[in-house]
This record gives structure tokens, C-alpha cells and sequence, in this order.
């Protein structure tokens, strides 16, 4: 894309919202009042507000490769806190999307340098679940599999940080876990069922 072409797109776009609304940006340099988290992938495919429709301030973002929350990364545990503590969002999602580049590199036997530790946190997942991924004969599936159980672990994740468990105490928060479907542009709800998974693990995550 031309750098200079984003400033053309720029003006023409203040110029549509003017039209619609005298006052579109007096209203939205007011604050923002999100009742949703999106936790999502990097990939430049595959952008939270298009696909679901939503406006300027309704969605707080935080992207990464493969949609990751490790408990030891500063940025994800501040998003989470600020989103949590501050905006008192209602609803956490971790979406991931099938054909993830970081899932497949991931599932790679390669040296990829400071990737490494990075996609250490998936090679986990497949460690947790090699059982069930192993039964799977075809590399497709056993891929979209793994993008389904990393959604899994990384809500889990997001479980077992205080803010999240204080938060839920109160019943004012639920997690989600979505998946991205590139090839139709569906998002698929996973269902999981967390109290399910949680019920015999939270005795050692419980904080609050």
C-alpha cells in the first residue's frame, strides 16, 4: 500500500464522517466506554472491528502473534488490567483464525531466532493436548485443531489473572473463545465450557 495514499484515504474518510455527523469527532475525543476486549491475531488479514461491524469505541484491542496471553508478557497483563480495572469491560475475547501463521510456525521443527520463546507458549498447548492432536492423521485438521485449543489455553489464561477473578466474583465478566474462519469470513463461537475445565485447576490458580 502507498504511505501517501493513507493520507488521501485519511482526508476522504474525516470528510465522510462530517457528512454523517457534524460532531463524530467532538463525540469520540470524549472518552470511550467499551464493553468489549478483543484479544486477536496480528495478522494483517484479519481486523477485529470489520468483521464484527463494530464502531470507534466499542471494542478494545489488543493483537499479537497468534492471539497469545502469556502470564509473562508486560503488554497483554496491562491490557487486561486496564480493559478489566478501568473500563469495566463486560466481555473478554480470545479469537484466534484458522491458517495462523504463528500456529504453523509453531508446529515447524526450525530455529526461528526470537520467535522462539514466543512460540514456545504454543508448542505448550501442543504438549498439553499431543494426545488428542497425535490422533489426528490429517495435517489440516490437526492444524485447525491447534488454532482451537490455543483459543482454549489462552482463555484459560486470561481466567487465572486477579483482574479477571475479581471481576467475575461480582458476575460482571464472562470469556469467550472464538475462532476466525478466513476462507468464509464466519466467526465460530467454540463454546467452550470453561467451568467445566476450570473446575478441577482453579484450586491452584484461584487468587482472590
Amino acid at each position: 500500500m502507498d504511505l501517501k495514499q493513507i493520507f488521501t484515504n485519511n482526508q476522504k474518510w474525516i470528510s465522510d464522517k462530517l457528512k454523517t455527523d457534524e460532531s463524530y469527532f467532538e463525540n469520540l475525543s470524549k472518552g470511550q466506554e467499551p464493553e468489549i476486549l478483543y484479544i486477536g491475531c496480528s495478522d494483517s488479514r484479519v481486523t477485529a472491528e470489520d468483521m464484527m461491524g463494530a464502531q470507534p469505541g466499542e471494542v478494545f484491542v489488543h493483537r499479537n502473534i497468534a492471539n497469545m496471553v502469556p502470564n509473562s508478557d508486560l503488554s497483554s497483563m496491562s491490557v487486561i488490567n486496564f480493559a478489566v480495572s478501568h473500563l469495566k469491560v463486560k466481555n473478554i475475547v480470545v479469537c484466534g483464525h484458522y491458517y495462523c501463521g504463528g500456529v504453523k510456525a509453531a508446529m515447524t521443527k526450525a530455529d526461528l531466532g526470537i520467535l522462539n520463546p514466543w512460540l514456545r507458549n504454543i508448542r505448550d498447548v501442543y504438549r498439553l493436548h499431543q494426545e488428542e492432536l497425535d490422533s489426528i492423521e490429517d495435517e489440516d485438521s490437526k492444524y485447525k485443531r491447534l488454532v482451537e485449543l490455543n483459543v482454549q489455553e489462552q482463555c484459560l489464561n486470561v481466567i487465572k489473572t486477579p483482574e479477571y477473578q475479581n471481576a467475575a466474583k461480582e458476575k460482571a465478566i464472562a470469556v469467550h473463545g472464538w475462532v476466525f474462519d478466513i476462507h468464509c469470513g464466519k466467526i465460530i463461537d467454540l463454546e467452550i465450557d470453561f467451568e467445566a475445565i476450570t473446575k478441577e485447576i482453579m484450586g491452584i490458580y484461584k487468587l482472590t
